[in-house]
């Protein structure tokens, strides 16, 4: 076997397709190709697998398979969450008022922009210097009437983690819908929608060794029952929710990916958390305390490792050792060359927020890669 080129540090952006997932879909792609809302025998075939992954997800959430929709995606999710549950008939008697959070990742922030042009009161709530949310800001913008608040469960470029069980108690009591996007964390922590109170939640698989193309939309049917006005026209499917053909192959990549994550998730946890420490202490060690951490170390998702490099730029330090798979902000904004809105955010200075890197370990990270990866950072650096 030849040794991997590349160091895949960048997790959070995506992550490689488990190969017990793609032996779970290949069946759909070959041989149950059947069109799931077909009455044919292939097409009950497709819809019973589209099933057993619905269950799979309703079960690792403590849900009922029938408050799973699936999506193309988390943006899809969010959008449908954010957009239906605000535009819905039956929460129209609701004050027509939002609350985020200005670190949430532009699949969240997008869309409630949109909803601001049409009228709605947007309250974006800060985060102090370790990327926590003011929660007494919350509570007092909930007294005023509140009509849905969306917060992420984790953030997706420094990893810390939002407290949802509290947050969820305080919209509970003020009745307004609780959204969280889980894409960063699902599968890695625990998550329970009614231990947290949680009315709407986000996912995708491609950040769950699972396929692009395909995520799904947590939708509580009772204590509250949630609406969602649809989003996409044209079919009905999905209880009428999500017009569109069901991705078949990628549905059951994703109940394969959940099931493996339920089956690995403590004790990829331990492992990968201990490798992410030990890439942060040596780098530290190594450049002699050049390197700062960004995010509460403690209250943050195992493999995220958001540094900054002291009097380097981080787009440039990547780009000296390509080698290394990481980012400098999220995927999405990395084209436009976009400087980290979480970072700035949280109060970092320019120059550190330029100095920044996310590095995102996972399941196919090895010792052998944060070996490489610190020996090839600390190279680069003492050429700059």
């Amino acid at each position: 076997m030849t040794e991997r080129v590349h160091v895949y540090l960048d997790h959070a952006a995506t992550t490689p397709i488990d190969p017990r997932v793609l032996d779970a879909m290949l069946p759909t792609l070959r041989e149950a190709y059947g069109n799931a809302s077909s009455p044919h025998a292939l097409g009950r075939e497709a819809a019973d697998a589209v099933e057993e992954a619905r269950g799979h997800l309703a079960l690792a959430l403590g849900a009922a398979p029938r408050e799973v929709v699936f999506t193309s995606g988390a943006p899809a999710a969010n959008t449908l969450a954010i957009k239906g549950a605000c535009r819905a008939a039956a929460h129209a008697r609701q004050p027509a008022r939002i609350v985020t959070c200005v670190t949430e990742h532009h699949a969240v922030l997008d869309p409630i922009a949109s909803l601001e042009e049409d009228g709605f009161e947007v309250v974006r709530l800060g985060v102090d210097a370790a990327g926590h949310v003011d929660l007494e800001r919350l509570e007092s913008e909930l007294a005023k009437g509140v009509r849905l608040v969306s917060l992420m469960s984790a953030n997706n470029e420094t990893g810390v983690r939002h407290p949802l069980e509290a947050i969820g108690a305080l919209c509970r009591e003020r009745d307004a819908l609780f959204h969280t996007d889980a894409t960063q964390s699902f599968g890695k922590e625990p998550l329970d929608v009614d231990a947290a109170s949680i009315d709407l939640l986000s996912v995708s698989a491609h950040k769950l060794y699972g396929p692009k193309g395909v995520g799904a939309l947590f939708l509580r049917r009772k204590r509250p029952r949630v609406r969602v006005a649809e989003q996409m026209e044209g079919g009905g499917h999905e209880a009428g929710r999500r017009s569109g053909t069901l991705n078949v192959p990628g549905i059951v990549g994703l109940g394969a990916a959940v099931r493996i994550a339920e089956r690995v998730r403590e004790a990829e946890r331990e492992r990968v958390s201990g490798l992410r420490d030990a890439f942060e202490t040596r780098l530290v060690e190594r450049t002699g305390g050049a390197v700062q951490r960004n995010g509460d170390p403690a209250s943050r998702l195992p493999g995220h490792a958001n540094l900054s490099f002291e009097g380097v730029d981080g787009a440039e330090l990547l780009a000296r050792i390509p080698e290394v798979c990481a980012s400098t902000a999220a995927a999405c904004t990395s084209a436009s060359l976009q400087r980290s809105h979480v970072l700035r955010a949280m109060g970092l200075s320019p120059e550190r927020v330029a100095g920044s890197v996310r590095f995102s370990l996972g399941r196919t990270t090895t010792e052998a890669d944060v070996d490489r990866a610190v020996e090839l950072l600390v190279r680069a650096l003492v050429r700059a």
